[in-house]
């Protein structure tokens, strides 16, 4: 897979891919780009994700006694997606299959009357007995067994609803949490209190899945902690909370539970949906029905309209639901393509800068419980999400910004955008000098230790590749290290350096993408790109090209390793690794950069557009706590309790990263060869 510089340098051309060639590609993504705009001026492409997004809203339709039209259709996607072992994965060609997608698929399809003697499900079966069976699914899996009656409510970790009164400075509050985990954690804290069960009727319940019978199944949560430790104590106070509930002894739970209503109610999306993804939209929906709210009450139906509006997707006959959507993202990145390959404003620019403007958003939302900015600012990764504005999208729309021509930029309405966004990135910077995604100094470590948080993560603290888009937006923008922020800033990314060079990579995967955000950020700032440090991540890189020219690095390397910078070549992490290469403007390079571009080139489809099948961002790593793992500690890597299948991880395919950030790479490498 790995080969030094000299051996690319033997193997490829001295010179450039042919100029027109490389023309005619940046011409022919330019052309899929016209054809592919939006009428009102966006972008966006299907966001691929885990298969448990399908499982989950079918059973959340028998829970809600929905008979959807494509409901066949769901389950078509299902039975596709289906592994030759007969289980389900995170992630396009994982190591195996994962446990809690399988039991969730076996159930969803059974829900919907498939019976159990079908060959899909006999061979999804002996893979779950053959991996642990039930007692080895994870915590939220459990939750929507007990939902349909094949779990019991008691041995689910309890959440309280209380939990939404308690105040700032008590470790469990809510804005303590991760702004996924909070807006997932109230409506799941209504349902745990109510214990609603919806069964399945008795010819599709899971008894196949009891082999030794309901009575003989371990349900208890896993107690394989350390006696005297945190973790411990919380799976004692859970004990203890169940049995408070059973004996009615939960004074204030109505108001509780109304508070958690009203709370729900007001951070609705203006499209429907709750939080900009699927888990708190679906629970959200659940818990509202079960108090009550029908199906037609105004909430429930614009909620439920959402699904089929903009969250599915139909392909090769089979409907897909997203977990999140990209149309901000998407396009904010498309016009810094745009940039790159030095094209001019003209009418499809302007028509999605104008709905990038119009898609600021001037709310004080979830962030303001504990930083104070007047003027609220800042760009949503979805069309529709007030109240988490993210600082990986606002830096972006920075880029954006920063890079118009003289003229547009000066305009009134695009100078006063650029002033809100920058005063309110300012506001987000967290102590230790970085940026997390949508809150600042995210990372009370104690929140971790409860028994309701055993997947992906709750914590949301300061990234690398965040920073790293934050400081080139800054200093594009005129700011440098005398600036206080961006000098803690940039200490903050040497820090974060791992002893071979590369940087973690948090939203993408993995050190191919932490790296190539550093690296142009670095250069930005104006930093001296011959430095050793800077000279260690770029032959990192390199040593980590593939034989055909490309880069690739599997999701796999979240949890080993010797697997960093290690894949199959795809277009958006050839493309990271030439931005970072790009950006030392060393000639060093050349050689590697040549075979990068004509892998590029060579790759292209005849539509100007690239394929690329496997998942290059990333969700939730799965370690819990937000931040890059310490594979040194090996206790550490023990309690994570995931292999490289990333069970508790969750892994995505931005559709449209195959094209925007190959342009970006084109239009960059012809300017460095003086295009």
């Amino acid at each position: 897979m790995q080969n030094p510089q000299v051996t690319m340098a033997a193997n490829v051309r001295e010179t450039l891919p042919e100029r027109s060639r490389l023309d005619d590609a940046i011409a022919r993504a330019m052309d899929w780009l016209e054809r592919e705009q939006k009428p009102e001026g966006y972008w966006v492409g299907m966001l691929e994700s885990s298969y448990t997004m399908e499982a989950e809203w079918l059973l959340a339709m028998h829970f809600l006694g929905i008979e959807h039209p494509r409901m066949q259709d769901i389950a078509a996607t299902l039975l596709k997606a289906q592994r030759a072992d007969g289980s389900w994965e995170n992630y396009y060609d994982a190591p195996q299959g994962d446990i809690n997608s399988t039991v969730e698929a076996y159930a969803a399809l059974r829900s919907i009357g498939m019976p159990p003697d079908a060959d899909p499900l006999v061979r999804a079966r002996e893979w779950i007995f053959a991996h642990g069976g039930l007692r080895k699914v994870r915590v939220f899996t459990r939750y929507w067994l007990a939902l349909i009656g094949e779990w019991p409510w008691d041995q689910t970790p309890n959440l309280p609803p209380e939990v939404i009164a308690n105040p700032k400075w008590f470790p469990f509050n809510i804005y303590n949490f991760a702004s996924w985990a909070r807006a997932t954690l109230i409506p799941l804290a209504v349902l745990s209190a109510r214990r609603p069960v919806k069964p399945l009727p008795p010819d599709r319940r899971l008894d196949e899945l009891f082999p030794e019978g309901r009575e003989r199944m371990h349900y208890r949560l896993p107690h394989d902690v350390p006696f005297f430790s945190l973790k411990r104590l919380f799976l004692a106070t859970d004990r203890m909370m169940h049995l408070y509930q059973r004996i009615g002894l939960t004074p204030g739970r109505e108001a509780a539970i109304k508070a958690c209503l009203e709370w729900i109610v007001r951070h609705q999306d203006a499209d429907g949906a709750w939080g900009g993804i699927q888990p708190p939209w679906i629970y959200s929906l659940m818990a509202l029905h079960n108090e009550g709210y029908p199906l037609t009450h105004p909430v429930m139906a614009r909620g439920l309209a959402a699904l089929d509006e903009h969250w599915s997707f139909e392909r090769d006959g089979t409907l897909h639901i997203q977990a999140s959507e990209s149309p901000v993202w998407d396009t904010l990145l498309t016009l810094v393509a745009m940039q790159d390959c030095g094209r001019e404003i003209d009418e499809t620019m302007q028509r999605a800068l104008d709905w990038c403007l119009k898609n600021e958003i001037r709310f004080q939302g979830d962030w303001s419980q504990k930083v104070r900015c007047d003027e609220p600012s800042g760009w949503a990764f979805e069309r529709a999400n007030l109240h988490y504005p993210d600082l990986d999208d606002t830096a972006v729309a920075l880029i954006m910004l920063a890079r118009l021509p003289e003229k547009l930029r000066r305009q009134p309405r695009i100078q006063e955008a650029i002033r809100r966004a920058v005063n309110w990135t300012l506001a987000m910077q967290s102590s230790n000098g970085g940026w997390a995604a949508f809150d600042k100094d995210n990372d009370k470590l104690i929140v971790t230790k409860i028994p309701f948080c055993d997947f992906g993560e709750v914590l949301d603290p300061p990234s690398a590749d965040v920073t790293a888009h934050v400081v080139e937006a800054l200093s594009l923008l005129g700011y440098d290290r005398s600036h206080p922020a961006l000098e803690r800033a940039y200490r903050f990314l040497r820090s974060e350096q791992e002893e071979d060079g590369s940087w973690f990579g948090r939203w993408g995967v993995n050190h191919i993408y932490g790296t190539g955000a550093v690296l142009p950020a670095l250069a930005a700032l104006g930093e001296d790109m011959t430095q050793p440090y800077v000279r260690k991540a770029a032959d990192w890189i390199v040593a980590h090209q593939n034989e055909d020219g490309g880069w690739g690095e599997t999701c796999a390397s979240y949890m080993d390793d010797r697997l960093r910078g290690v894949g199959p070549s795809t277009a958006s992490q050839t493309s990271w690794a030439l931005m970072a290469l790009l950006a030392t403007r060393s000639r060093d390079y050349d050689a590697a950069i040549r075979a990068g571009v004509k892998y590029l080139t060579e790759t292209q489809r005849d539509d100007g557009t690239w394929d690329e099948p496997y998942y290059t961002g990333t969700g939730f790593p799965g370690y819990g706590f937000g931040a890059k793992l310490d594979f040194r500690d090996a206790a550490l890597r023990e309690r994570i309790a995931q292999g490289t299948e990333l069970q508790r991880g969750f892994m995505l395919n931005y559709n449209m990263y195959r094209h925007y950030f190959p342009l970006m790479a084109l239009g960059r490498a012809r300017r460095y060869f003086g295009g």
